[in-house]
């Protein structure tokens, strides 16, 4: 899912699949905020295939606990461009 963070123009709120599960085994999602909300809509990003940088430290973004990075590039005017992954990656697949 995503959703823009209140009082902000730029963070969007994503819940990710990146193949993380509870004790019990089951999928539970990833909070990610990213800086791409100027560019992209909320409702751009979901099911999309993203790369995200999964092995940071958590940082806490106008309230919010952030557990990983959206990569992107920018474009000619410095606008974020959202790294996607092929459709056969399964949620989860680590980077080489």
């Amino acid at each position: 899912s995503a959703e823009r963070v209140e009082g902000s123009d730029k963070l969007l709120k994503l819940q990710v699949d990146a193949g993380d599960k509870d004790d019990a085994g089951q999928v539970v999602a990833r909070q990610v905020i990213a800086g791409i909300g100027k560019v992209y809509q909320p409702e751009t990003m979901v099911n999309k295939n993203i790369v995200i940088v999964a092995n940071l430290e958590p940082r806490n973004l106008m309230g919010f606990e952030s557990r990983g990075m959206i990569l992107a590039a920018h474009d000619e005017k410095g606008d974020p461009v959202v790294i996607t992954a092929g459709e056969q990656a399964p949620a989860g697949s680590k980077i080489s």
